[in-house]
């Protein structure tokens, strides 16, 4: 696996980075589980300072994290502003709230004149991220804030082609008073990440990235008998009932397909349109996706952010053709993209038959896959033909409907009125390919704690 900083929009190799030896990730496993023994007996207060500082100290050189953003994976410079910030309101969620949410909880016990009973929540030692290059900060600030702060460490293996961005995180924390040792960014190969999760040290494993890599890492870490959580992949639903209000449904369509390049695991990929309203909303995303500027990431008037590699641009371009080799309609949209940088065409698909496979691909791009429902009943039944489950969005005036159509949906999380979003305040994770386990909020701090179990029992109680 071959570490590098490679401009998206340039093609200029920045920097490479060597592998680690099986030796310096040995070291580090131990280093990290040294720091975990006195990591886990501080108090949330002191804990808390170190995720209050991280916060503190995104906001102060947020120009400088956004930057490295850009030039790693393309991000528009404006989205990569919001990543930071978004990371800064996730370390300042759990210096806030981490005490409370892992509280000791006493249980109610059928007599209470022999004892009572607790759960305390109890972290359980070294941790593994493995964590994707589409949001470098995000998915690694929602891993390591809720998971440091309930006193657990980590080791991290980000993606190849964003080096410099967790070696950025890497001393982020050190910055914020983060003891030595208790997280720590490796550059490992594929074989040494097994290596890892079987170290007796290591407790668990958590990572966000594809079905192939999760398959993988679930796998390793099952023969190791390790806690894992899996966020995947995803073809959320993007829902539009008849009395949807077009004009804002469209502005959110093509916002909620095109952000961050289309690389969202969240992207509204599958638009599911009742008959009634289709030919309008087509017409009008139609027009929405050829305002779409393409262009340097840097630029303010760029709205279109190119891919995160070329490789990714071969890969969708490849996908568009079997798609239309197996019966779909591909339709190129707006002005030619530059040659320069790794752009896709911005690309409608329609046609897509029950009996083409395509319609259960996941796009990671500027492809919108659109599909005509006959009716609301039609558009939930689409909606969840998919072996994905992770997010989803219903478009209706009447939310109180809409909230209904929601609970028909079966993923991780849906949306009325608006695509699937990320926030530091509200749990993240999908069902069924998508993964399992939740990131964030209560759910996601519980995820690598030991729940054990005290009861105190009466001296004099009887047998």
């Amino acid at each position: 696996m071959s570490y590098a900083t490679t401009n998206p929009y340039t093609g200029e190799v920045v920097k490479t980075f060597s592998e680690n030896t099986d030796a310096e990730i040995v070291a580090a496993i131990e280093k990290a589980d040294h720091a975990f023994q006195s990591w886990k007996e501080t108090s949330f207060a002191e804990r808390a300072q170190v995720m209050q500082k991280a916060a503190d100290l995104l906001r102060r050189d947020a120009d400088h994290y956004a930057g490295l953003l850009t030039l790693e994976m393309g991000k528009l410079l404006s989205e990569a502003k919001g990543e930071v910030e978004l990371s800064a309101r996730i370390f300042e969620y759990y210096a806030e709230h981490a005490e409370k949410q892992l509280k000791p909880e006493k249980l109610p016990v059928a007599d209470l004149a022999e004892g009572e009973a607790m759960l305390v929540h109890d972290p359980l030692g070294v941790l593994l991220a493995v964590e994707p290059w589409n949001f470098p900060f995000y998915q690694v600030a929602r891993i390591i804030a809720p998971q440091l702060s309930a006193g657990n460490t980590l080791l991290l293996k980000h993606a190849a082609i964003v080096p410099q961005s967790a070696a950025a995180m890497e001393s982020l924390m050190q910055k914020a008073g983060l003891p030595d040792g208790a997280f720590i960014n490796l550059y490992p190969s594929h074989s040494q990440i097994e290596m890892i999760i079987e170290h007796p040290l290591v407790r668990g494993v958590a990572l966000t990235g594809s079905e192939g890599a999760g398959a993988v890492v679930a796998a390793a870490a099952g023969r190791a008998l390790k806690k894992s959580t899996l966020e995947l992949g995803g073809a959320d639903a993007f829902v539009v009932l008849a009395d949807a209000d077009m004009e804002k449904t469209v502005e959110w369509a093509v916002f909620g397909r095109h952000w961050n390049g289309g690389q969202v695991c969240v992207s509204s990929k599958r638009m599911i349109i009742v008959d009634e309203v289709y030919d309008e909303f087509l017409e009008r995303y139609t027009k929405g996706v050829a305002g779409l500027v393409a262009g340097d990431p840097r630029d303010p008037k760029t709205t279109l952010a190119p891919l995160s590699s070329r490789g990714a641009v071969d890969d969708i371009n490849k996908q568009i053709q079997e798609a239309v080799k197996l019966g779909a309609t591909a339709t190129e949209i707006g002005p030619k993209v530059p040659n320069q940088g790794n752009f896709v065409q911005p690309t409608i698909l329609t046609d897509i038959g029950e009996d083409n496979p395509a319609r259960y691909w996941e796009f990671f791009g500027p492809v919108s896959m659109l599909f005509r429902a006959k009716d609301e009943a039609d558009a939930i039944r689409i909606a969840n033909d998919s072996p994905f489950g992770l997010g989803g969005s219903v478009f209706t005036t009447d939310t109180k409907h809409g909230a209904e159509v929601a609970r028909q949906i079966s993923t991780g999380m849906v949306f009325v009125n608006h695509p699937t979003m990320v926030k530091a305040d509200l749990p993240f994770g999908g069902i069924r390919n998508s993964g399992y386990g939740r990131e964030l909020l209560g759910l996601g701090i519980k995820e690598f704690v030991n729940h054990k179990l005290i009861d105190v029992v009466d001296i004099d109680a009887e047998f």
